[in-house]
């Protein structure tokens, strides 16, 4: 069952009745439905919908991932004490920002799937149609409307199906990258990560392990991207490690 966090402005799913420990933050288009095998049985974890996914309204603005971590300052201060955040893919950006932000509240990390961890990490540039078209518009040899119909024929399945702020939220955290707050990060990270998961290489979490303070990295052989669905266990034996 959904409730509110933070002053209802954050939905999620609480499992168990004891304080929470344990805040799962899921990826791209995804939802806390994610994390239901992960945390089933937990004694204290929330999983939630962040915002402009699932039943959390979108942010009022353009926000990039810490934008999204400050935004979660209140819930993380409601847990009452140090938490163990547990991100996938989009979540784990907010994630790694939240223990940036306020280090004392972040107990450690479970990061799966995050793209963008090493330095210069490509993440695609515009097919080269699109580009022209788009210095077309800029010119103003074309308008508006035909600069949609480029972005909607040669973007990414992830910009064809953002709408509103969420398109603009997306190309933020696109050209975002995270290797300089590596090295800030003191608390114990586990990076649990897929053999095959071509969303996020795997060349970024060894480089991320080579970084971190406390980084310790698990290679699942066979699994993709999608950590917390097709391998829960994996990140529940995680959680059990470095949450202690």
């Amino acid at each position: 069952m959904l409730t509110g966090f933070a002053d209802g402005a954050i939905m999620g799913e609480r499992f168990g009745t004891e304080p929470v420990r344990v805040l799962a933050l899921h990826g791209w288009q995804r939802t806390h439905a994610d994390f239901a095998a992960v945390l089933a049985g937990s004694p204290g974890a929330v999983a939630i919908d962040l915002p402009g996914f699932g039943a959390t309204p979108p942010p009022p603005e353009t926000w990039g991932s810490a934008s999204y971590a400050r935004a979660l300052c209140g819930l993380v201060d409601e847990c009452g004490g140090p938490i163990t955040i547990v991100g996938h893919s989009f979540g784990g950006r907010v994630a790694i920002q939240l223990a940036h932000l306020v280090p004392d509240a972040v107990r450690a990390l479970v990061l799966t799937g995050v793209p963008q961890l090493a330095p210069g990490t490509a993440t695609g540039r515009p097919n080269r149609r699109f580009q022209m078209v788009r210095a077309a518009r800029r010119v103003g040899l074309v308008g508006e409307h035909r600069l949609e119909r480029a972005r909607m024929r040669y973007g990414s399945r992830d910009y064809r199906e953002a709408e509103g702020v969420m398109r603009s939220v997306l190309v933020t955290v696109l050209a975002e990258r995270y290797a300089p707050l590596l090295a800030t990060i003191a608390c114990p990270v586990a990076l649990v990560w897929g053999g095959l998961d071509t969303t996020a290489p795997l060349e970024g979490a060894r480089y991320a392990a080579g970084e971190l303070a406390r980084g310790e990295l698990v290679v699942l052989d066979g699994v993709g991207h999608m950590v917390p669905t097709d391998a829960p266990q994996a990140l529940r034996g995680a959680l059990e490690r470095v949450g202690r």
